[in-house]
């Protein structure tokens, strides 16, 4: 179960245990599946050409697995939805076989000024491959649940 509004402070951190490792078949599926027909994704040959000599996995698969490995720890069943990403960026690219770990921050925290059974919470999510090198980093505001009265 995810923190409850009340429950997160700025500067609290999480490393995320789940870990993955990234196949050949989720950069292929994803690719395709988001009709994204970049031959840097999904094409052997023009990518063993290229100034990286292999395939790149898809950088919005890397932000979604990214964010995705935060919610357990954090927004699981007590988000209301997200209002955003922003700062963006992939310092490394993400290959075939790579091992990815997320971790977050919570940088800031606000009720919100229209609905006063939620708040915001901005998250700056991280990810590392298994050589500690910072593949991806983000942003992330929640619109987060407010504890209810009976929890």
């Amino acid at each position: 179960m995810g923190l409850w509004f009340e429950e997160f402070t700025v500067g609290q951190t999480f490393t995320h245990p789940l870990r993955r490792t990234v196949t050949e078949y989720d950069n292929m599926s994803f690719s395709l599946l988001t009709m994204n027909p970049q031959p840097l994704h999904i094409d052997f040959d023009f990518a063993e050409k290229s100034e990286w000599g292999k395939p790149l996995v898809n950088s919005l698969f890397t932000l979604g697995l990214m964010i995705g490995m935060s919610v357990q720890d954090t927004t699981l069943g007590t988000t209301v939805g997200n209002l955003g990403m922003s700062d963006t960026r992939f310092p490394k690219p993400v290959f075939h076989g790579d091992t990815l770990q997320a971790s977050s921050e919570v940088v800031s925290i606000r009720e919100s000024k229209s609905n006063p059974a939620v708040g915001i919470v901005e998250f700056e999510h991280r990810m590392t491959n298994q050589r500690g090198e910072q593949v991806a980093i983000c942003r992330r505001a929640a619109m987060m649940k407010r504890r209810p009265a009976d929890a």
